[in-house]
């Protein structure tokens, strides 16, 4: 029992969520601004500090129908980078279609493209989690030295 980060990884903007396994619901926290890898893991160094996660979670972008694309090997990289970095589990949790169901409940609260943008990612990272509490999930095998 503890506490999980998850992230939904952009190359520019990564969007970050955190929630309790006894309690298995997500909230959104905050949004990473970072355009490198060195960037992101400084900025993820910070909230491993602040919340000691026992592990993380990232969203594993795919086609529509599963398939992976060029994104789907970044992300799983990243992971990788993530776990390395950390020495923490790292799970991947399917996030199709987590910006579109980001933007229709930030709509449905009344923002507008303007004042949701900066949140979507964030809202994005939430539903990646809770997916990841609602389904079961295995963590990324541990690289061999």
């Amino acid at each position: 029992m503890g506490t999980i980060l998850a992230f939904d990884f952009g190359e520019k903007r990564t969007g970050v969520a955190v929630g309790e396994t006894a309690l298995g619901h997500a909230h959104p926290l905050e949004v990473l601004q970072a355009s490198s890898d060195g960037e992101r893991l400084a900025a993820i160094a910070r909230l491993v500090e602040e919340w000691q996660p026992e592990c993380l979670v990232i969203g594993r972008p795919t086609h529509a129908d599963g398939t992976p694309h060029a994104m789907t090997a970044r992300v799983h990289e990243f992971a990788l980078l993530l776990q390395t970095r950390f020495g923490l589990p790292v799970s991947e949790a399917d996030e199709r279609l987590t910006s579109r169901d980001a933007e229709t409940r930030l709509r449905e609260t009344g923002r507008n493209a303007k004042t949701m943008k900066p949140l979507v990612d964030a809202v994005a990272a939430q539903l990646i989690l809770q997916t990841w509490f609602d389904y079961p999930h295995e963590h990324i095998p541990t690289p061999s030295a």
